[in-house]
């Protein structure tokens, strides 16, 4: 499994929205999520900053990339583009983070 890691931005006012629509996450999310390779995907929040700091595990970065292109993934980032700060095509502004320490 490749590790992934990387810091969105969530709209202060709206941590409670945030946090319903995850955990009412759609059923075609979740299939298209693991149908492109996603395993292990946790999103933690730091309530002072609005970061939100999200992990996954992936089996592979050209299958994984691909999810990106579906159609339920942008009617997701459609979904959520209200609630957090985005680029022009609604996808989550977001960081990669480069990992530098793993303890198996």
């Amino acid at each position: 499994m490749i590790r992934k890691a990387s810091i969105m931005f969530v709209y202060k006012e709206q941590f409670d929205e945030y946090k319903r629509r995850h955990d009412e996450i759609w059923p075609e999310m979740v299939e298209g999520l693991k149908e492109h390779g996603a395993h292990n995907y946790s999103i933690f929040l730091e309530k002072e900053t609005g970061k939100l700091f999200a992990y996954l595990e992936i089996e592979d970065e050209d299958k994984w990339s691909k999810m990106a292109q579906s159609a339920i993934c942008k009617k997701w980032w459609d979904y959520m583009e209200p609630l957090m700060e985005t680029n022009s095509d609604n996808s989550p502004r977001s960081v990669d983070l480069d990992e530098l320490f793993y303890l198996a």
